[in-house]
């Protein structure tokens, strides 16, 4: 190829650019002269270039060097390789400056591409551009004298802010020094868990959650950040958990990093898309095991176990807790949701959310004990109604008083509605009464003894009081008594 402003024999790498599986490595060259490791092996990567646009044009120097470089033309290249050109009929296209000319300013050393032409995918999203490029080229933010300019603006830690903003947990794989690990926290609050997970040394990097999985797309892109594979600094597989799949809620919450370098050895282990693994290595099989049997089974119980703890829906698989605690506490969630307040300007929060907070595991608890009371009171009172079980001359003597008070009430309140949907004596009975009716046997071993401790835990419920955790105790111990009664009463 012809590079302006070189004549082509005075220049050693005319033969290597361009020039489809060339190696570095084959060639004996293990890193560049400033020490960092080559990720390539096939010499295809600048033809990635051409899924951005249709002509790209190169400029590359050294502090001490004036440009060299060339333009790519896509349809100049399906010419070449129509008429199947050797490497050297095929000379790169006349580099024209002038279009680098608002680039080169104060521009002292490293390489500008120019894309011509760029397709519409990309030119729609270049904010996107930047933060993929921040996610997946990390070169970007772990070296100082690496930097990456999309039209004149670094890519940086602060082009993955939103990101960073939504992430709710995070797991450290291994002691990794990463600036993005670093950023998150920083801005971790009380609301944020982290936990560092001792692993196969060979294993490093992060895997993070965020609050809600549409937090995890890359806007305009029709892709989503996942856990990737890196192997030395090179993205080497997307999403490497749908090799494992759990099929466990956690898992479309979940993004990050795994960096596995020992697959990057004298062994070609990835595919001629350079984009994956080849099936069934035996290297790639013990990392895979690693990731679902030391990292996957701790997060999956994290995950359920900090979201309950803040207040948020966890994993309906795990039997951590009863289905009546965790549809509770869903239910909990979404109404303490109404109450909570917008985060300031600052970043601060109202102290009134840690009010709200502090109410959860009670309110589970409650919420609980009150349907179960709720379910109970109204199937005795079913069961006496089908079986014409007659009222005991106490129990008209409450429905009397509680008629008389509601009268009152409403006259009060000035309401004139219909309040209970079926206006019976048994709808103004409590358990204590109702028990009496259906079992007049009395004695310690009875329904209405039962209800007798009964009455006081439940009247506290119903009144949404805090219960302590000894009248916990002895609700759950009296009301798991009652509703055995109950069921076999029924």
């Amino acid at each position: 190829p012809h590079i302006q402003g070189m004549e082509p024999p005075r220049f050693p790498g005319r033969i290597k650019f361009l020039k489809i599986g060339y190696s570095k490595r084959k060639a004996g060259e293990a890193t560049s002269p400033s020490g960092r490791p080559f990720i390539g092996r096939k010499g295809i990567g600048k033809l990635a270039l051409l899924s951005c646009a249709n002509k790209i044009a190169i400029i590359t120097k050294t502090s001490s060097s004036s440009y060299v470089g060339g333009i790519i033309d896509n349809n100049e290249l399906d010419r070449a390789i129509t008429d199947d050109l050797t490497p050297d009929e095929y000379p790169l296209e006349i580099l024209d400056e002038s279009r680098f000319a608002d680039y080169v300013a104060g521009h002292d050393h490293g390489t500008i591409i120019f894309f011509e032409n760029i397709k519409d995918g990309i030119r729609n999203s270049l904010d996107n551009l930047k933060k993929t490029i921040a996610l997946y080229f990390r070169f970007s933010l772990i070296d100082d004298s690496f930097n990456i300019y999309v039209e004149d603006e670094l890519v940086d830690i602060s082009c993955l802010n939103d990101l960073i903003a939504n992430t709710e947990f995070l797991w450290k794989l291994n002691d990794i020094d990463d600036p993005y690990i670093k950023r998150l926290e920083e801005v971790f609050d009380e609301t944020n868990e982290v936990s560092q997970l001792s692993l196969d040394a060979r294993v490093k990097g992060f895997i993070a959650s965020v609050k809600k999985p549409s937090q995890l797309n890359i806007i305009g892109t029709g892709e989503q950040v996942k856990v990737d594979l890196f192997v030395n600094g090179r993205l080497r597989e997307r999403d490497i958990l749908r090799h494992i799949p759990t099929a466990r809620l956690a898992e479309s919450y979940l993004y990050g990093q795994i960096h596995f370098d020992v697959l990057d050895d004298g062994e070609d282990r990835f595919t001629s898309s350079r984009e994956s693994v080849i099936a069934n290595d035996p290297l790639f099989e013990q990392l895979l095991k690693i990731v679902q049997e030391d990292i996957m089974r701790v997060i999956l119980v994290d995950w359920d176990k900090w979201r309950r703890k803040h207040n948020k829906d966890g994993d309906p698989e795990d039997s951590s807790i009863t289905l009546k605690e965790r549809k509770s506490g869903e239910l909990f969630n979404a109404v303490a949701d109404e109450y909570k307040s917008p985060v300031a300007e600052d970043g601060t929060t109202h102290k009134v959310d840690q009010w709200v907070q502090d109410l959860g595991e009670d309110a589970r608890f409650s919420f609980t004990s009150y349907a179960e009371c709720y379910v109970g009171e109204n199937l005795l009172r079913q069961y006496i109604e089908d079986q014409s079980v007659a009222l005991t001359d106490p129990a008209n003597r409450e429905v009397t008083e509680w008629r008389g008070r509601e009268t009152t009430s409403k006259a009060d309140g000035n309401i004139n509605i219909d309040i209970r949907k079926i206006d019976n004596d048994l709808s103004y009975l409590d358990m204590a009464t109702l028990s009496k009716v259906v079992d007049h046997t009395g004695g310690t071993n009875s329904l209405p003894n039962d209800a007798k401790q009964y009455k006081p835990l439940r009247d506290a419920l119903m009144h949404t009081a805090l219960l302590s955790d000894e009248a916990k105790r002895k609700l759950t111990t009296v009301f798991d008594n009652i509703k055995a009664r109950i069921k076999a009463l029924l």
